[in-house]
């Protein structure tokens, strides 16, 4: 089922982020040939946000969507630093950052170095209410990483931003609401399909494909050879977790 708008102003904004990103082709459609996340999930779709920092008008609409998007869920003065997810969070989080006119941090994957802010550059925002920027995210895996290490080194992060979420793998929503996260975004796949109805981007045949997966994700990852439950993904993300201890 299509994931509802919070409000006629939500929509606008991801039908026009979703119409922008079939424009650079940053959507990939492959239910023949079905990609692998690493979080386990198999998908017959797959979003390349990291395109959009080619395209200076389609990055310019889109974080200007972003920065209204956290100015009416967030609020306008709330936010006191941006931080970027290593790597593809960084050019996002430094566009953001710039509009919102914050100061701007980036977090690694792993920490270099010790102590509280090894994982942290740019300056520690210890004790600042901390936007976390990534450009995408399927279950919410490495949000809650990057958030962690953010409280870990003394931020305040209750918010999370990010132009594209999956919007079908289950638990991502409660894991992160579970840890106190919320999540904001611009556009989701029942967006980018709603879209194709407009003009013919995809055949039908694989567009049918789409839909069957978006309508029961866990069983089309399952029957094409990948996981198949909400248990299997958390002993993915906590195995990697571990790894990159």
């Amino acid at each position: 089922m299509a994931m509802q708008h919070a409000s006629d102003w939500d929509r606008d904004a991801a039908l026009t982020t979703a119409r922008l990103l079939l424009e650079i082709k940053a959507v990939n459609f492959r239910p023949e040939e079905p990609y692998t996340f690493t979080s386990g999930w198999k998908s017959p779709v797959y979003i390349d946000c990291r395109k959009i920092i080619y395209f200076p008008r389609a990055r310019t609409r889109i974080c200007d969507l972003g920065v209204e998007k956290i100015g009416r869920h967030v609020g306008y003065e709330t936010i006191e630093v941006v931080a970027g997810g290593e790597t593809a969070g960084i050019p996002f989080a430094a566009w953001i950052a710039e509009r919102m006119a914050t100061p701007m941090a980036y977090v690694r994957k792993k920490p270099k170095g010790f102590g509280r802010g090894a994982q942290i550059e740019g300056d520690v925002p210890e004790g600042k209410n901390t936007l976390l920027v990534e450009d995408l995210t399927t279950d919410g895996g490495s949000k809650i990483r990057f958030a962690q290490a953010l409280r870990d080194a003394g931020a305040i992060c209750d918010h999370t931003f990010v132009v594209f979420y999956y919007g079908v793998f289950p638990g991502s929503f409660e894991t992160m609401k579970g840890m106190g996260l919320n999540l904001h975004h611009l556009c989701t796949w029942w967006d980018v399909l709603e879209v194709c109805r407009e003009r013919p981007y995809f055949a039908e045949s694989a567009l049918k494909q789409v839909r069957k997966f978006l309508e029961d994700p866990v069983a089309w990852s399952k029957a094409h050879g990948g996981i198949g439950s909400v248990e299997e993904a958390r002993a993915m993300r906590d195995g990697a977790g571990k790894a990159a201890d």
